[in-house]
Order: C-alpha cells, then structure tokens, then sequence
C-alpha cells in the first residue's frame, strides 16, 4: 500500500497533489486515471461526445416543444389548453427520471418492442441507428424538461402580449403570427433562453440515473463511476470540464441576450 501511495503520489500533502494537477490541466495534460490506467483525456472525451449527443438530441426535441407550449399556453390563456399544458407538463416534471425511464422501457421497449432499452449503440451505427437507441433518454429528459420550460416561455409571452408595444401592434392592424414573430417572441424568449443555458450542465454531467439506467457512457455515469473507485484525477477534470461547458453555455447565453434586446447593448455601450 505504502509503495502504491508513493508511484501514485497519494503520499505527498493535498493541497501539494491539487496544485500539481491544476497545474497540468491547464496545460492540457489532466493526468493517468488511477482505476484504468490510462490517460484520463481519452475517458473523459469519449463520454463528452456521448453525452453532448444525448443533450443536442434532447434540446431539438424539447426546446421547440416547450416554445410551442408555452406560446399556445399564453395565447389560451386560462383555458382548458393551458390548464393542461402547464398543471400536465408540471406533473411529468415532478416524476423522478427513474419512473419514467423505467415506464418508457417497459412500454416501449418491451411490450411493444419497438426501441431498444439501452442507449449504447453498436459501433459503426448509422446516424439514425444511433437516434433511435437515443430516443427512449432523450424522451425521458423531454418529459422532465418541458413542464419548466413551457411554463417560463408562458410567463414571458403573456408579460410581452401585454405590453405597450404589442398593443400599439395590434393598433397598427398587424396580424397575430407578425405580432408574434417581430415582437412577443423577441423579448418573451429571454427568460427561455437563461432557462435552457442553466439546463446545460445538468444535461453534461447530471444525467447519473439516466445513463445508468440506459446504460450510457456519458459524462454523469463516468463521474459516478469515478467516485464510486474513488480515482480522483478522473473524477476532478470531469467535474471541471463539465463546470467549463456550464460557463461557455451561461456565455452564449448572455451573448443571444444582448442579440434579441438592443436595449442590453445600449445599456452596456454607456
């Protein structure tokens, strides 16, 4: 044990490893993982690839989804339609991922036999070979997902559909899809926009009961994994790419911020 410290430098004082390993990792060199023995920049890329295409799968299902919910919510505002598309949307929300994931599995890839219950597709799989092993996670994240953020586009669209501007639109005899299209949406999607940025990370590195229920090599599995063996150079670049991928998210955010309100812009240039 004294010999194993020693070769892997487990020996020396904490603060003396870390700074050695944040030292290297900005370098670019993030170190041998303890369990596999190999450099920790191969595990670490090939479950990011996995689990940003789990993420992009997900937000192209789910983003326009909620949008479109959220927009008809507002503009049925207090009607059977939005009771059921925010109280429905919430319900699903509230749903552990393990309950739905398990319901999915057993619906759709047992009793109907019409998708594959693990998410691992098989090596040279064809890109919709791959999406379908892909769709039974990425709609159990549609299914957590779409309840929060329909409901924060209805907020702001129902904000925009009573403002000034969109008054003095409807004055001016513009039709609803215009008044929506170069006004409502422009400003209500701000807030969606901080939602999905904040629903990055999670998506990253947070998927731990998905990936290990469809059994996914993705960031969250890998991190678990780590943890579980207790391989902290692994362990700590992955959770440090994955704080990397929550700020450059929360960074384009601001950026489409500023895009769709000039009125940031101005505010900054003075």
């Amino acid at each position: 044990m004294d010999n194993l410290n020693k070769e892997l430098g487990t020996d020396r004082p904490i603060l003396t490893q870390y700074w050695d390993w944040i030292s290297s990792f900005v370098q670019g060199d993030f170190g041998n993982s303890f369990a596999y023995d190999v450099p920790v920049s191969e595990l670490i890329g090939d479950a990011l690839v996995h689990s940003f295409k789990l993420a992009a799968f997900a937000f192209v299902m789910v983003v326009p989804l909620a949008v479109a919910g959220g927009v008809l919510a507002a503009l049925k505002r207090d009607k059977l339609t939005d009771r059921l598309i925010t109280i429905g949307g919430l319900s699903l929300a509230v749903l552990p991922e393990f309950v739905t994931g398990i319901i999915l599995i057993l619906v759709f890839g047992l009793w109907l036999d019409l998708l594959p219950v693990s998410a691992n597709a098989p090596d040279g799989s064809g890109f919709f070979t791959q999406l379908k092993y892909l769709f039974l996670p990425a709609l159990t994240l549609v299914i957590l997902l779409f309840g929060y953020i329909a409901r924060i586009t209805r907020a702001g669209t129902i904000e925009s559909l009573d403002a000034d501007y969109t008054r003095t639109a409807f004055l001016k005899g513009l039709p609803l899809r215009v008044v929506l299209r170069r006004h409502v949406l422009r400003n209500s999607l701000l807030p969606t926009i901080a939602v999905v940025a904040t629903q990055t990370g999670f998506m990253i590195g947070g998927l731990v009961v998905i990936e290990t229920l469809f059994n996914y090599p993705g960031m969250g599995r890998l991190i678990f994994t780590a943890a579980k063996q207790k391989d902290f150079p692994l362990l700590e670049s992955a959770v440090l790419i994955v704080g990397i991928v929550y700020l450059t998210a929360t960074l384009v955010a601001d950026i489409a911020y500023s895009l769709l309100n000039p009125r940031i812009r101005y505010a900054t240039a003075e």
